[in-house]
């Protein structure tokens, strides 16, 4: 057999060789990549957890004047590894139907309301509440003072209900 012979069979060979280790490359860097990311979201307890709400800074605002409409505000904070969305609010405390709505400042000195169905609290976020944002809007329980506590019940959908306090404040006021 001759030597030149054998090593021009094998050339081509090792090439094929080298050149499907090149493809296949790709496919393992991404899948080690993506292993990496799962295994850090696993470590951090985070993933297939489910929503784990808190309600905090609940507060109602006293209406202006004759008006008997008032808006509600709460910090909601979801330390959980998935979403849930809060899709009602009720209180007994309270003078009529209460919405989920967005306020918007149109203007410096007039703001906009929108009703929604439902406010998201994504997984490791914080759904802020404020006059300017999303809020609870509703008519005002009869002889409100600053200072009173409303109770609300604050329904998710994944999470059940949650009840909590909310203080009586005048708008614009400190802890408004």
């Amino acid at each position: 057999m001759n030597p030149t012979h054998g090593q021009r069979r094998g050339r081509p060979v090792r090439h094929r060789l080298a050149k499907a280790l090149r493809a296949a490359l790709a496919p393992v860097a991404a899948s080690s990549l993506a292993l990496g990311g799962l295994t850090t979201w696993v470590t951090a307890g985070k993933a297939g957890s489910p929503a784990r709400l808190s309600v905090t800074s609940g507060r109602v605002f006293l209406p202006y004047g004759d008006s008997t409409q008032s808006a509600a505000f709460f910090d909601i904070t979801n330390s959980g590894g998935a979403d849930d969305r809060l899709v009602e609010v009720t209180s007994a405390a309270t003078g009529g139907e209460i919405e989920l709505s967005r306020h918007r400042m149109v203007g410096s000195t007039a703001a906009s309301r929108t009703s929604v169905s439902s406010l998201t609290v994504r997984a490791g976020g914080r759904l802020s509440m404020s006059p300017g944002g999303p809020a609870v809007t509703m008519r005002s329980g009869a002889g409100w003072r600053a200072g009173d506590l409303v109770p609300f019940t604050l329904r998710f959908e994944r999470s059940g209900a949650i009840r909590t306090l909310a203080v009586v404040v005048r708008p614009g006021g400190p802890a408004s």
